[in-house]
């Protein structure tokens, strides 16, 4: 007889700290490990529920004062680029996307320190170091990928021309059965008349548009962040609200989930996780 098992992982919820998003808040996070023969069943399914992954966890915000932290993604089937964006795409024509195994490069990490000095000098990143960093983009139980950019190279007439082209833009990609999810990207910031961060975005949709997949995640969107408001500048916007994904609509509909009110107990949280099931026999 053949029969199946819900898989049951263990949840726990992090001590609070400072949040990153809204001044004068504390965040913690409920996570669970990512590992063994389920690890992709697992991360695909807690993902349409508001979680994300970090190395060899699935986490996600489970503050005890809001709940403005949601996940979002965009339906690439109905997705239109606006003017802006599609001028961000002509800007950059020019530049070639690989998708690579999840290995770190030194050349990877030159352009993430660049990046992280010129960008986010004080965030919570800004002291990894190369060990790190592969820790970052090659411990994963799951179908990742690492998407690189790279632009022609600027002298290609000397004794020694550049060729192969210069790395641009990452993007350490995870793949599901339903879309792409970007876990973290960085680019050159010398660059900023590209706006190479929303070119990533944009050419993700058409990546997953490419592979018939129907999303791609970004995170999370914060009503009230501006570090987070540029999410809500992409057409087909859907956010995880409620138990439930939805359209973003007016981002201003969306201010009651930063009252304390707004938040269920862990215990209501952890019973409301649809989880996916063993096989067996």
């Amino acid at each position: 007889m053949r029969h199946t098992l819900p898989i049951a992982p263990q949840f726990y919820v992090t001590a609070p700290q400072p949040c990153p998003y809204l001044d004068g808040r504390m965040e913690r996070k409920l996570f669970t490990a990512l590992q063994g023969e389920h690890a992709q069943r697992l991360n695909d399914a807690l993902s349409k529920q508001g979680f994300r992954r970090s190395q060899n966890v699935l986490y996600r915000p489970s503050c005890a004062e809001c709940s403005a932290c949601l996940s979002a993604r965009i339906r690439v089937a109905d997705f239109t680029p606006s003017r802006t964006q599609k001028r961000i795409l002509k800007k950059n024509e020019d530049l070639t996307r690989s998708a690579t195994s999840p290995w770190a490069t030194e050349d990877q990490f030159q352009l993430f320190r660049r990046y992280l000095d010129t960008r986010h000098a004080d965030g919570g990143m800004a002291d990894m170091d190369i060990f790190e960093f592969a820790a970052m983009i090659e411990e994963t139980p799951i179908r990742s990928r690492v998407i690189e950019y790279t632009r022609p190279g600027d002298d290609l007439t000397g004794d020694r021309p550049d060729r192969e082209g210069r790395l641009t833009a990452v993007c350490l990609t995870d793949v599901f059965d339903d879309g792409l999810s970007m876990v973290y990207s960085f680019y050159d910031p010398d660059m900023t008349a590209r706006s190479l961060g929303s070119y990533i975005i944009l050419d993700h949709v058409e990546i997953a548009r490419e592979a018939g997949l129907p999303y791609v995640y970004l995170g999370y969107w914060v009503p009230g962040s501006r570090k987070m408001g540029y999410k809500a500048g992409y057409d087909a916007l859907e956010i995880f609200k409620g138990g439930e994904w939805v359209p973003l609509g007016n981002p201003a509909d969306h201010r009651a989930e930063l009252h304390p009110l707004s938040v269920d107990p862990i215990a209501e949280q952890v019973a409301k996780i649809s989880l996916p099931e063993a096989r067996g026999s």
